[in-house]
């Protein structure tokens, strides 16, 4: 039988070896793969390091580095792991691995760059662990929801869906603006609140069931009226808005907002039995108005209180929103931009729609003047469905 060092020496023999200063000069192009224990991991790595413990190296590096063809310097304490790594790299088909010479011991008494890596603590390894086995999510895609920053228009039917789930998703900052109070009424389908509530401000109801449902997230209110004197101000620095009012002035004067910021919008939307999400990407895809140009007459336009709403219609709608506002913060899959989705919860059917920019849109359109922040009080008042 083979000794370890009859082991390593065939490994060896077999990669290609880069000293710590001809891996350095490699820092822009190659991926450097940390093949260490997430103790070691945690205590210090090569800065932008993807970190693939060697005991998973086969059954997840092929999901994390898609191109076999990419340049690869793997590392590890001393330089042993590593060259195992690259030797199994090459059997799994990739062209161009080298491990590091001496691996992170050298590198760093050799005063090369490195740092200590934002990670999760044990309870919040526990609590997503569920994400953290989605190659696409991991642990860097979790560090970045609990660093991401999203704003709830309305602590309602929709919003009250979206707010939990990305509350459970770990997302670092929810703000929530709502200047209602809970009525009894709500509870068919705002499901934030509850009969201990009733009477309570909106904005508070929720706050108590967000934190206690995940400690991680800082939920900051807003229980003001969303108006032309201070929506700039308030949606300043958030990620996303998730959109869940149910009357044309709000959405008019977000879009020219979220316009002015860049910041997208998951707009849903909800009548009787159907619903619509889609996603507004300031000057990537269309905005509010290239879809409605103009607001209809209040009387075609009537609300979900004059008209009446399936309660759990909203928790779908509100879910797909949260699902939106998810793939945006960690850049996944295809979103609904330039794309509306239509659910009709009697045939149980969703149908997409495309929409497409309006090149002669008053607002993101190329000949579009100066977005002016303006009220439209002639409509109608803001609330959230």
């Amino acid at each position: 039988m083979p000794t370890f060092r009859e082991l390593l020496a065939e490994a060896k023999s077999e990669i290609r070896e880069v000293d710590p200063a001809g891996a350095e000069g490699r820092l822009e192009e190659a991926v450097f793969l940390d093949v260490r224990e997430p103790d070691e991991h945690d205590q210090g790595a090569v800065p932008g390091a993807l970190h693939i413990p060697r005991g998973f190296l086969e059954s997840q590096v092929e999901s994390r580095i898609a191109d076999h063809d990419q340049p690869i310097v793997a590392y590890c304490a001393s330089g042993a792991r590593s060259a195992f790594a690259a030797q199994t790299l090459s059997r799994l088909g990739y062209t161009n691995v080298a491990s590091l010479a001496g691996g992170f011991n050298k590198w760093k008494d050799e005063g090369r760059p490195w740092k200590t890596p934002q990670v999760l603590t044990a309870e919040q390894r526990n609590r997503y662990q569920r994400h953290l086995l989605l190659p696409e999510v991991g642990e860097a895609g979790q560090l970045k929801l609990l660093d991401a920053k999203v704003l709830l228009l309305g602590a309602g039917g929709l919003g009250s869906p979206s707010a939990l789930y990305l509350a459970a998703a770990g997302v670092g900052t929810l703000g929530i603006i709502d200047m209602d109070e809970v009525d009894a009424s709500n509870l068919q389908r705002q499901i934030l609140h509850n009969m201990d509530r009733i009477g309570e401000r909106k904005v508070d109801s929720a706050k108590k069931t967000l934190t206690a449902m995940n400690p991680d997230v800082n939920v900051v209110t807003y229980d003001v009226r969303l108006g032309a004197d201070n929506v700039l101000d308030i949606i300043d620095g958030y990620d996303v808005i998730v959109d869940g009012t149910d009357n044309f002035p709000t959405r008019y004067l977000v879009n020219d907002a979220s316009l002015i910021k860049r910041i997208p919008v998951v707009h849903g939307s909800i009548f009787r039995f159907e619903g619509q999400v889609t996603v507004f990407r300031p000057y990537v895809g269309p905005c509010y108005r290239c879809m409605i140009p103009e607001p209809p007459p209040p009387e075609l336009a009537p609300s979900c209180a004059e008209a009446g709403v399936l309660g759990v219609l909203c928790g779908i709608v509100g879910s797909i929103q949260a699902l939106e506002a998810v793939k945006l913060l960690l850049d996944l899959g295809d979103p609904l931009v330039g794309r509306l989705l239509h659910y009709d919860s009697l045939e149980q059917a969703f149908r997409t729609f495309k929409v497409q920019r309006d090149p002669a849109c008053p607002a993101c359109g190329p000949d579009a003047g100066e977005i002016v922040i303006a009220e439209y009080d002639d409509l109608c008042m803001p609330h959230a469905h």
